[in-house]
């Protein structure tokens, strides 16, 4: 019989992970853009729960980026924040060399920082809108990977994931800045996969579908019209096992990709959405 994999799922209440198991991430450093709310915040505190070292990256909410520092410090986890746009590539590389300095290296690189379409037609679409986008999903994760880069190769093993979404496999109507920064990041992804498999690094994209969020409700909003939604949770008996997806959906899965278990896996693509619309 093969041994159980070496991550164990854990039980999370309203602020976060409450009950770990296996230390298995314990001297390793992750980064996690965006990683102050939602589904950043998920994979910051799962991972801070497995033994890994997390640096909060936030744009603007320091206060959202200082909450989840306190979650995993309280918890007996280590954590800091650090401010930096992804799309400055000055602040990014400040950043990295701060991570660097404070916590000893980069180990893991989670690309999650993210920005909601407004949910217009191609040709109603504001040109400064597919700019930020583009620039945010895509153009962001390169300055991170980019600068972290040189120390994650001398690191043994490395990890970077890219949380993209399932609009790249449908590509649906009103959301063409979104999804073309998807699936610019994901370019980046597979190419990065190529380029760093001799320097035992691993690079996979995490794909959700509808997430439980701010971002997620107002990406609702805009996909469908319903300008009025206010719960995400009124979509549960219409998704898959019966509840809307959550951030720690997402996180068990950027979890596995970073364990032992997916030693063998790169330049893969796993849908986090349920198994898509019944």
């Amino acid at each position: 019989m093969l041994d159980a994999p070496p991550y164990l799922p854990v039980r999370v209440g309203v602020s976060g992970v409450e009950v770990s198991g296996d230390k298995f991430l314990t001297g390793r450093v992750a980064l996690v853009s965006g990683g102050g709310r939602g589904i950043g915040r998920g994979i910051s505190e799962l991972l801070a729960a497995h033994g890994a070292a997390v640096a909060v990256n936030y744009r603007s909410d320091r206060d959202a980026a200082e909450e989840t520092v306190a979650t995993i410090t309280t918890s007996g986890g280590t954590a800091r924040a650090y401010e930096a746009s992804v799309d400055d590539p000055d602040a990014v590389a400040s950043m990295v060399d701060a991570v660097v300095a404070d916590l000893g290296g980069i180990d893991i690189l989670v690309c999650n920082a993210g920005v909601a379409s407004r949910g217009r037609a191609v040709a109603d679409t504001d040109p400064g809108e597919v700019e930020r986008l583009l620039a945010t999903h895509a153009v962001g994760p390169h300055h991170l990977a980019r600068c972290a880069l040189p120390n994650m190769r001398t690191r043994g093993r490395g990890d970077i994931v890219m949380i993209s979404s399932v609009a790249t496999s449908h590509m649906s109507a009103n959301g063409a800045p979104y999804s073309m920064g998807k699936a610019a990041m994901e370019a980046l992804a597979f190419t990065l996969a190529k380029e760093e498999r001799p320097y035992g690094i691993h690079v996979n994209v995490v794909a959700p579908g509808l997430v439980e969020t701010d971002m997620g409700l107002r990406l609702a909003r805009a996909m469908t019209g319903q300008k009025e939604m206010t719960d995400l949770r009124a979509l549960d008996k219409a998704s898959p096992f019966g509840r809307v997806c959550q951030p720690l959906d997402v996180a068990n899965v950027v979890l596995w990709l970073c364990s032992d278990g997916a030693g063998y896996v790169t330049g893969q693509r796993i849908e986090c959405d349920g198994g898509g619309p019944r």
